[in-house]
């Protein structure tokens, strides 16, 4: 019988399969995710105005995943070398030319960063709410582990990174960040679901930006004041903003897209990442 030698990645995969995977996703990315079943939640996305973005300096890159897999990922590269990253996790839409665009936006912002936009969806993107809605609970917790661990190995074993994401990516920017442990710099969630166990808050070593909706009817302010009560009561490092806002009020392809609150919320985004190297 011929024995299979397993790389650390795959044994590292089948302990968060194991352990965290089971943990993490039933407290929070699975919560979320289950909100593509609520008739209300599909409505309130109205579907993505027709974009087309042509990339100016950015480019699709692929890499391996520990389960033997490929992804892909639009990759903008610093102009000089560094081990800086941030990992963006796109909306419930997927990997579209809105995430690309801010992708690029990011890149500039901070200047001496690399900026790496995981495809969670495997190439999918959806411009219909039922769509988005069945590709968001369709994504299995495993898959998205292999494929955040695979960016990881891209970026290298000396990597800083940091996280953001918006909505489903929201949830696991929080999860990526927790997953990547010691690599990590920081990471910020917009009105995505927070992490709810209180174990895996205890494990947190990073600071979290948290920005969200006053008037988001499922991530609600309950749920942002308990996050914050327990990262506070853990004396984790945690800012929490709240705009007088709807849910995804960012996207600027939603009709209720507030630039007034999203610029800000960017700039204040660019302030967090830029002091946590």
């Amino acid at each position: 019988m011929t024995l299979k030698i397993l790389s650390a990645f795959t044994f590292a995969l089948i302990y968060y399969t194991n352990t965290f995977a089971q943990t993490c996703c039933s407290s929070s990315t699975n919560t979320f995710a289950m909100l593509g079943s609520d008739s209300k939640f599909k409505s309130s996305h109205a579907e993505p105005e027709p974009f087309i973005y042509k990339p100016g300096k950015g480019k699709v890159v692929s890499f391996g995943t520990p389960d033997g897999k490929k992804s892909k990922a639009f990759y903008v590269a610093a102009s000089a070398k560094t081990n800086k990253y941030v990992f963006v996790f796109h909306e419930w839409w997927g990997l579209n030319d809105y995430i690309i665009q801010t992708a690029e936006q990011l890149q500039t912002e901070l200047g001496d960063v690399n900026v790496l936009a995981l495809d969670l969806y495997d190439g999918e993107v959806a411009t219909k709410a039922d769509v988005a809605a069945s590709l968001m609970q369709s994504t299995k917790a495993e898959r998205c582990l292999a494929i955040i661990m695979g960016a990881s190995a891209f970026a290298g074993d000396d990597a800083q990174i940091q996280t953001i994401g918006w909505c489903f990516g929201g949830g696991w920017s929080m999860q990526a960040a927790e997953i990547l442990k010691t690599k990590t710099k920081g990471c910020i969630i917009y009105y995505g679901m927070p992490e709810k166990d209180a174990e895996q808050i205890e494990k947190i070593n990073f600071p979290v930006l948290g920005i969200f909706a006053k008037n988001d009817g499922w991530i609600t302010p309950k749920i942002v004041s308990d996050f914050e009560t327990a990262m506070k009561a853990a004396n984790k490092k945690v800012e929490i903003k709240i705009y007088d806002a709807e849910h995804a009020f960012a996207n600027p392809s939603n009709p209720k897209h507030n630039k007034e609150f999203a610029d800000d919320a960017m700039k204040l985004s660019v302030g967090f990442l830029k002091t946590n190297w």
